[in-house]
């Protein structure tokens, strides 16, 4: 009887104890709904609208879909942002986990460089792409004052090479965020398994890819998850390094969203293209949360 009694109270002081940890969800929960719910809603909304930005709202209907959707130009900027996602994600991602496995040292210097790494993600994007557009100048930039043929190229008048200019400015910048990531995932692997691994006469590098890589698996997801997800709301680098030229090569879904909305006025389909891009970003998470699977706690023995 006093058992049962003792596990009744236990579980009345329990239950008392989550409706506590539940109020404290609540202001959480009010700042989301406030400024990511009803924005969202509200951008929703105005894809249904005729709007220069400026004067009134008039509805629309679905005619503002069905002209994005049957613009030719909606699967141009498609397929630039994926093909700047790929090879960021290409990029970015083996660098990342190399400069992070490399600074997870406890060596004194390995930290002085985290924070040389590190300086590139303090600056803003735009002032970064206002550094590398003049440097890249072929007349008065990097190549030109250094007298270096090789530089001197038309880097931002190209279509391919404005591709891979971009891809490099975003990688440069971004690729100490997600080294810091893997430092972190690197020093919550067991030493136990290191010191196992040269027991059996394994090398750094065996030691790499049979303990580091497995045990990093949902760091590689929630990293790739940034990437990816990051990768849709390139907008600022991308627009003062090209404006979304040469020929709308880097004219990416964000850009085009801002070029019809505040160039053409066209504030209707701007907003069809802002939901597209809520849309294919929550689709491209939910797949890499799959890839990663239910379990986030397996990677702990995986490299055992």
């Amino acid at each position: 009887m006093t058992a049962a009694v003792t596990s009744a109270g236990r579980s009345s002081i329990g239950a008392q104890q989550q409706r506590s940890l539940a109020w404290l969800v609540v202001p959480a929960l009010l700042f989301f709904t406030a400024f990511g719910i009803v924005p969202l809603v509200g951008v929703l909304a105005l894809s249904f609208t005729s709007w220069d930005g400026i004067g009134e709202i008039f509805p629309a209907g679905f005619d503002n879909w069905v002209s994005v959707l049957g613009d030719p130009g909606l699967l141009h900027a498609l397929g630039v942002t994926f093909l700047i996602m790929a090879l960021s994600w290409l990029a970015q991602t083996p660098l990342s986990i190399l400069l992070g496995t490399f600074v997870a040292g406890q060596q004194r210097y390995r930290a002085v460089l985290a924070v040389l790494y590190f300086l590139p993600l303090l600056l803003s994007s735009a002032a970064i792409a206002i550094a590398y557009k003049a440097l890249l100048d072929p007349n008065f930039g990097l190549g030109a004052g250094l007298g270096l043929p090789l530089l001197v190229q038309n880097w931002l008048g190209d279509p391919t090479l404005a591709v891979g200019v971009v891809v490099f400015v975003v990688s440069w910048q971004f690729i100490p965020f997600h080294s810091l990531i893997y430092q972190s995932g690197v020093r919550q692997i067991p030493v136990s398994l290191y010191e196992a691994a040269r027991i059996d006469g394994a090398g750094r590098i065996r030691q790499f890819f049979s303990i580091t890589l497995p045990q990093l698996k949902y760091t590689i997801i929630t990293s790739s998850t940034l990437i990816v997800v990051g990768s849709l709301t390139f907008f600022d680098l991308i627009f003062v390094l090209t404006a979304g030229g040469p020929s709308d090569a880097t004219r990416a879904l964000a850009v085009d969203m801002y070029l019809r909305g505040f160039r053409g006025n066209l504030m209707g389909p701007a907003n069809v293209i802002a939901v597209i891009l809520v849309l294919v970003g929550l689709v491209l998470a939910l797949v890499l949360r799959r890839l990663g699977g239910t379990d986030q706690n397996a990677s702990q023995l995986e490299g055992a």
